[in-house]
């Protein structure tokens, strides 16, 4: 049986995988991080709306939230892993350890990983370690499978050159992850750049030319983006109105809303939501 799972992690070769999920080709979203490398086989993988070729090699790394979908032809073979937000939790001093990683940032294009060769075999020694590890627990069994995860992630950021590099000082790693998350948390109620920069002590205008240089868009545009994709993802859900949406993401009334959203997606929510389906 290649489907092993404990409280907190899943890993699965895909096979198994697709035999117990035979619905994943349908847009849908999870509470954990969801993890899958190929090794053999081809297709196409929405993320948050944004469609990859799926490759050999290729490890796709999701945070909890986002929407996604496959298209597979011909035979697929890898790996999927689900870990629970919480999974080290009891193992590591710092909550946001985890988040630190490059491709656990939420944007989908950062979350695909292009594995070298070399790095294959890597990762696949500490999946199949997973597996056996799950089949046949020992004393510390939870600490062993939380070594090997983090040592995944550790490998692949190394394999990847995905670490930092010297171009770029630390803090601005920092900055930019601690404002990526702040608008997670608040993008429903604060829309205006002055209320980051607020919270991150910086001034609007040095918070909307950092942005510019790290990511090529304004402080604005983020949040707008962050918003907008929200409303992509409560779209896909058919028994949600789109009155219901509008009010759910703090807009003044349904017509606003759709303004907003024909405006930066090109589309109404209601042609949107058809063409998804």
């Amino acid at each position: 049986m290649g489907v092993q799972v404990t409280e907190d992690l899943l890993v699965a070769r895909f096979p198994d995988y697709l035999e117990a999920h035979q619905h994943i080709h349908f847009p849908h979203r999870h509470s954990f991080y969801h993890l899958a490398l190929f090794t053999a086989g081809e297709g196409t993988h929405t993320i948050d709306f944004e469609t990859f070729p799926v490759k050999p090699g290729q490890f796709y790394f999701m945070v909890p939230g986002q929407v996604h979908s496959w298209f597979f032809s011909g035979k697929i073979d890898g790996y999927v892993m689900n870990v629970s937000a919480g999974f080290f939790n009891a193992f590591l001093q710092d909550p946001a350890y985890v988040e630190r990683f490059p491709f656990f940032s939420g944007v989908s294009a950062e979350g695909v990983v292009q594995l070298p060769q070399a790095a294959i075999p890597v990762a696949i020694r500490l999946l199949e370690a997973m597996l056996q590890e799950m089949k046949h627990p020992q004393g510390y069994s939870q600490d062993m499978l939380r070594l090997l995860v983090l040592e995944l992630f550790i490998q692949v950021t190394r394999n990847t050159g995905q670490a930092p590099s010297g171009q770029e000082p630390p803090h601005n790693y920092v900055l930019l992850r601690n404002f990526r998350k702040l608008v997670d948390q608040h993008y429903m109620q604060l829309r205006l750049p002055k209320d980051y920069a607020a919270l991150l002590y910086v001034t609007p205008n040095y918070l909307n030319a950092f942005c510019r240089h790290m990511l090529g868009k304004s402080a604005g545009e983020i949040i707008r983006d962050r918003v907008l994709l929200e409303a992509k993802r409560l779209l896909i859900n058919a028994d949600m109105s789109i009155a219901t949406i509008a009010w759910q993401l703090n807009f003044a009334d349904n017509s606003y809303f759709t303004k907003f959203f024909k405006k930066y997606a090109g589309v109404t929510p209601e042609e949107f939501r058809k063409n998804i389906s």
